[in-house]
């Protein structure tokens, strides 16, 4: 079978996988996000030669309902700290009752009238460097770093 054959086979059960991926605990949205991205999955794995017909005229319900489940914990375990935030549209619009731009100016604000060693630090950190690799490399201790870091850091979480 090529690949899209299988892959109209697996869309033919798009709502029982979106259901599957509920059952999980998701909602409506992350749930068809997850079931696109195991679409994507799969696709390269078909790709690469693997076969998940089940007789000549289905999918391997096993296989998929795997694919599912360990996406979801992936899921679970990356986003264990992060707060999802969602867009929410009425009419069609999207609200607007968050200002990006006014909290990048109010962020920039903070960090341009901080002590200059506390903003280097901050947006060395946040620009990729962890703490320890800054710390090797400056000599300044890791605790100091790391202290400095969350000041700022709690700074502009209180400020917004």
């Amino acid at each position: 079978m090529n690949r899209n054959k299988y892959m109209d086979l697996l869309y033919n059960k798009h709502k029982d996988w979106i259901d599957i991926s509920k059952s999980f605990g998701l909602d409506e949205e992350t749930a068809k996000d997850l079931v696109s991205e195991m679409y994507i999955k799969i696709m390269k794995k078909l790709d690469r030669g693997l076969d998940i017909s089940y007789g000549s005229a289905d999918v391997n319900y096993y296989y998929i309902f795997k694919t599912l489940r360990t996406m979801f914990i992936d899921l679970v375990r990356k986003n264990k700290n992060v707060t999802i935030i969602r867009n929410y549209y009425r009419d069609g619009k999207a609200d607007s009752f968050i200002d990006y731009q006014g909290k990048w100016d109010l962020i920039q604000k903070e960090l341009e009238d901080c002590y200059w060693y506390d903003r280097k630090v901050f947006e060395l950190i946040n620009g990729g460097y962890s703490i320890a690799e800054l710390s090797r490399k400056s000599g300044i201790p890791y605790y100091s770093l790391y202290n400095t870091y969350n000041k700022i850091k709690e700074k502009i979480k209180d400020m917004l």
